[in-house]
């Protein structure tokens, strides 16, 4: 193996494949988180309410759930810069037309509709990456590629907040934000054909030795590594189903913290959901950008995935805890912008887990599983946190669920499987 060489290239692996994979996440989380903007609109102008919102912002992961195995085997048979393109052109153009809703059976048509058009895009993803990076490398691009979500929510938040706030052409400016962003996702997935190669071997931008090294690199580690490659075999193996249920209370967490921060925001300022929420929703997501940056490279550098991820988890559930008890606001957003960016984090560390137990077409396929398992996460979140808050007649009671999920999460996480 060359390190001289690999440490070289891993770089322009950083500059080539990065933006185009960031441009893409930041796309797809705007389209799946926005519709925490749009909450106030929806109430006053389609007749949803809390109870409908909470449940049609969660449908989402069914739909997403569903498809997310077979989308991902078929990324595996066809290649990634088609089925990526696919994906993005067809989630872009049903969450535009989320703008049109007109009562709670639409917006939730909407919702399941837009978990199938996006189905496979994560996993997606993260299996493209185990092509081209090497083990030493992979939580480092793991965690640049997570970059995207902070980055949505960091200028999305301002970008949403604002479009929310200014009526046009007839439109209210919850309708115009799902247009505008819908569109800027189907775009983007026609720029993916001509910005993404499906392998090493395609890269123009490597030279022939290049391209050698980095191949071989990853045969030796496959040979010195042996992974399970048999699709069915690896849907049966109970360490997935445990990094999946580890997964599903990282985003069982993470999402109740997103679709509920733009209303949890506006009420610890008092105001009603605009620009001035927009910006203050986005320190959270700019300190979760910082971490994501530090973190998973020293991880990296020690091998501590697994350790860091469960630390993370759990400093992010005592974080969730804050805000439901303290009545200073800047205390509350300080202990966000601590839980956000643990959340960030953990997620990004756990899927150095399942791809070094996985290969081949096992690893599309158990990938796809654990996503599609783990993000039901998503859709148990804000029903639990809405319930809760209702049961015990308290804003705060959903909040403290969350936590305690959160820090279950961080014991599963430490206790996961190393291979």
């Amino acid at each position: 193996m060359d390190h001289d060489r690999i440490a070289r290239i891993i770089p322009r692996l950083h500059w080539r494949l990065m933006p185009t994979l960031l441009m893409m996440y930041v796309l797809a989380f705007l389209d799946r988180a926005n519709v925490g903007f749009a909450r106030e609109g929806f109430a006053a102008h389609a007749g949803i309410g809390d109870a409908a919102f909470a449940f049609g912002a969660s449908i989402f992961f069914i739909g997403y759930a569903l498809l997310e195995v077979p989308s991902n085997l078929i990324l595996y048979r066809v290649g990634a810069r088609r089925w990526m393109c696919r994906i993005m052109v067809t989630w872009g153009l049903v969450s535009a037309a989320t703008a049109f809703v007109s009562g709670p059976a639409s917006y939730y048509a909407m919702r399941f509709l837009l978990g199938i058009a996006e189905a496979g895009f994560f996993p997606g993803v993260i299996f493209y990456l185990t092509c081209w990076y090497p083990r030493s490398a992979r939580a480092r691009s793991v965690g640049l590629f997570f970059y995207g979500a902070p980055i949505a929510l960091s200028l999305g938040g301002p970008i949403s907040g604002m479009l929310v706030a200014h009526d046009a052409f007839g439109l209210h400016g919850w309708q115009i934000m799902f247009i505008v962003e819908g569109l800027a996702a189907s775009l983007g997935g026609i720029a993916v054909l001509f910005l993404l190669h499906d392998s090493p071997a395609a890269a123009p931008w490597l030279n022939a030795a290049e391209k050698t090294a980095l191949l071989e690199t990853l045969a030796q580690e496959e040979r010195a590594h042996p992974r399970k490659h048999d699709v069915w075999q690896a849907l049966r193996d109970p360490r997935l189903l445990f990094l999946a249920l580890v997964y599903a209370l990282i985003q069982m967490s993470f999402y109740g913290l997103t679709f509920y921060l733009p209303s949890q925001v506006a009420a610890l300022l008092g105001t009603t959901i605009g620009a001035k929420v927009g910006f203050v929703t986005a320190l959270p997501w700019i300190t979760a950008l910082v971490a994501v940056t530090l973190i998973p490279r020293w991880c990296d550098a020690r091998g501590t995935a697994r350790g860091a991820g469960a630390a993370c988890t759990a400093v992010a559930g005592v974080a969730l805890l804050i805000p439901a008890i303290t009545s200073s606001p800047l205390i509350a957003v300080i202990a966000l912008c601590v839980a956000a960016a643990g959340l960030i984090v953990a997620p990004a560390l756990f899927w150095s887990l399942p791809t070094a137990i996985l290969g081949g077409a096992a690893a599309a396929g158990g990938i796809g599983l654990i996503n599609s398992i783990g993000n039901l996460g998503g859709f148990v979140a804000p029903n639990l946190r809405a319930w809760l808050d209702i049961a015990f007649q308290s804003d705060g009671a959903g909040l403290v669920g969350l936590a305690i999920g959160a820090m279950i999460g961080g014991a599963l996480f430490a206790a996961a499987p190393r291979n």
